[in-house]
């Protein structure tokens, strides 16, 4: 049996070390916290000590970063077998991984790499999703990647791509708000043709974090999805309209890089919560 998504439809925060003192002092406003598959595949230490603790009083997100869901070659099964475990000890509210890959042969590239979208692509990834799917128990949900090219043999649209691999495998999706902004960007579209395009009645989980700016090579602007700075406000903008159309869906709000002091990752959360309690009152009404 698989078991469905089921966290609390409030903003949340992706959980690190550094926060875990300020974190246990009090009870916090924030819905969930998110941590990294990968780094709890360790047997135990200081790492395992604080996510019991905090498992203890909070609703839990784990989000996946090394399946290498989209690659043409096997699953590790190893990872997999790691990956399990973690969630066998946790039971979290919420498995997610990225439509990307990051290994070839035994080299694992430390990133998450786009993937043509193809009717080959989409029969792999299919395969891929089925596979973990059965092997954890639990359902995914799968995350629209931030994209830097566009492969010129892609068939399919990005989102569209996503809805078919969720229709044949009954996964859900996490719609990173940043990630469609930082691809729009890159490749001159329009992200709120995306979200109009994007399933968001299959959504269980959304993303938001700041992201980075610079040049390409002929001078135009090149955003990087670089998690390390407070969410931008066409990002919130864009945000606010995903959230009216869809209604409360579970936030998270993703720092990992260039850390804050807790009270301002705090601070973003509940910037993220004010806009599902106004999707909330908009509803009632």
């Amino acid at each position: 049996m698989i078991r469905a998504t089921r966290l609390p439809s409030r903003a949340g925060v992706g959980f690190k070390p550094e926060h875990f003192t300020a974190i246990d002092a009090a009870r916090q406003p924030v819905g969930f916290f998110e941590v990294h598959a990968e780094n709890y595949m360790g047997a135990g230490g200081p790492p395992h000590a604080k996510l019991k603790r905090l498992r203890e009083d909070y609703a839990l997100s784990i989000h996946g970063v090394g399946l290498s869901i989209g690659s043409m070659q096997p699953l590790d099964r190893e990872h997999l077998a790691r990956l399990k475990s973690v969630c066998d000890r946790y039971e979290p509210e919420s498995f997610s991984e990225h439509l990307a890959w990051s290994s070839h042969d035994n080299v694992f590239l430390n990133d998450l790499l786009p993937l043509p979208y193809t009717h080959a692509t989409l029969a792999r990834v299919v395969e891929h999703v089925d596979a973990v799917q059965s092997f954890l128990g639990r359902q995914m949900l799968l995350e629209n990647p931030s994209t830097y090219l566009i492969f010129e043999e892609s068939t399919i649209a990005e989102a569209e791509f996503l809805r078919e691999v969720a229709r044949r495998t009954g996964c859900g999706l996490l719609l990173d708000v940043n990630n469609v902004f930082v691809s729009a960007t890159n490749h001159r579209l329009e992200a709120r043709d995306y979200i109009a395009a994007f399933p968001l009645d299959l959504v269980g989980e959304i993303h938001l974090s700041g992201h980075a700016a610079t040049t390409d090579e002929t001078g135009a602007t090149l955003l990087i999805d670089a998690h390390d700075s407070p969410v931008p406000d066409p990002v919130w903008a864009l945000y606010e309209e995903v959230v009216e159309k869809a209604g409360r869906v579970p936030t998270l709000v993703e720092w990992d890089n260039d850390l804050p002091d807790w009270p301002v990752l705090r601070g973003e959360a509940e910037a993220a919560e004010a806009v599902l309690d106004r999707a909330g009152r908009k509803a009632a009404a």
